[in-house]
Parts: structure tokens; sequence; C-alpha cells
């Protein structure tokens, strides 16, 4: 959208594992208060782009603004304060911890976050949970627990990596209605999805990676209108 302001902006982001060259520069925004998808295949660089983001990814070059500050070069603790918040494939659950005590770790890093009422609010099952330890809960349940936590921080730019991936098609709805209600409330979202139907059910961008590239930028309205453009990429 013309004139809109970007809550990300990636260019010619390179990122190396070691002597792997994963990243081949990175050119994409992430408009504000939007939802935007990275597509591709498994090893593409989709979740060392988010890796990169958030400060992970020790070796990368090029430029990252977020909110307006370039952040190349910074520490994930530096970055976080500016209203990033990174969930990953994996999820991170304490196992050790109950929900209550997996709830209340983060720090607030800004104000504004939503409270634990609010939180159990928009997942009522963590409320029946909650006094249940991390190793009691289904993988839909730790996902649910992962995005609540990062809620409270007060970030609104959530990097979420594959929030879907192996959950029940209940529970992928619970996820897709949270993430629009995220987005009506103005939160911006770059999310790593596998999913098509899901993606297109909650985003308004979709970016594809290829080889650590980004090759194609496409609008649900461009996916309905010409499907074998994406098939090329992804195969499907």
């Amino acid at each position: 959208m013309s004139g809109q302001a970007n809550a990300i902006e990636v260019r010619d982001l390179q990122g190396h594992y070691g002597p792997s060259h994963v990243l081949h520069g990175m050119n994409f925004n992430v408009p504000t208060g939007q939802v935007v998808t990275l597509l591709g295949r498994n090893g593409a660089g989709k979740t060392t782009t988010l890796r990169a983001i958030m400060g992970l990814l020790r070796k990368r070059t090029g430029s990252i603004v977020v909110n307006g500050t370039q952040t190349m070069g910074q520490p994930p603790e530096q970055i976080a304060p500016l209203g990033v918040a990174y969930c990953p494939e994996e999820r991170g659950i304490f196992p050790s911890l109950n929900v209550r005590e997996n709830l209340l770790l983060p720090p607030v890093l800004a104000p504004g976050g939503f409270s634990t009422e609010e939180v159990v609010a928009l997942f009522p099952r963590l409320a029946e949970r909650y006094n249940s330890p991390g190793t009691k809960l289904s993988g839909g349940e730790q996902q649910m627990l992962a995005i609540a936590r990062i809620l409270r921080t007060g970030c609104r730019i959530l990097l979420l990596d594959e929030p879907t991936e192996g959950l029940a098609p209940v529970i992928v709805q619970q996820i897709g209605d949270v993430l629009q209600e995220l987005k009506r409330r103005g939160y911006t979202v770059l999310l790593v999805e596998q999913s098509l139907d899901f993606a297109m059910s909650v985003a308004d961008l979709h970016c594809v990676v290829e080889h650590g590239q980004v090759v194609d930028q496409l609008s649900n309205d461009d996916l309905r209108a010409q499907p074998d453009r994406l098939q090329k990429y992804l195969g499907v």
C-alpha cells in the first residue's frame, strides 16, 4: 500500500550458518498492522530470516530496519525492546513450569501488552490448564501458551515460525482466529507457514522464498487469479 509505514524493512540480507551461505539477498517489507507470510520449500531460508531479524543469526549482513531503527549488528536483547517477539517452531515451553509460571516468565518490554485476564479470554483453554505443568500440555496448548506469553510483553511485531505445524484442525482454526483478532488490534505479524490455505485465511501478502531470496510477492487475489504462479515455486 503506497505511503504505508513499514514495521520491518529487509534489504540485501545475507546470512550464514558457519561456512553455509543460507540467505542470498533477502528483500521485502512488512507493513505495519499487516500479516505477511514467508512461503517456500523446506530449506529455502524462511526460519533463518526470522532468526536474522531477531538477532539470533550471528553471521548476517545487509540491512534490517525495525520501526525505523537499523538493527544490523544488534543482539536480541537490544532488538526485543523495539517491540519484536519471536515464537520459534519448537515453542520453548519450560516443562518444569506450569502454565501460569510460563506465562509470567518473560519481562514486560513495553506498555500496552495483554493482561493475564485478556490472555485467558483470548485462549480460554489455558485458563482450564492454568496449573498444569508444561509436560502435560498438548501440542496445541503449547502453541497457544507460546503465543500468549509474548503478547504479555507489549511487543507488537510478532515473528511466528510455523504455528500450525502438526496441530489438529480445530486448534488451527483457533490460532487463525487469534491472528485475525491481533490484526484487528493493529499488530504486525511475519509468519512462516507451510499450509497455503491457512496462510490465505490470515495474511495480506505472501513472499515466496527460494534459495535464500524473495522471488515473488503475491496478494490473496493474485493467488486466486493465478494459481499456477505459485505452483512453479512450491510444486503444489
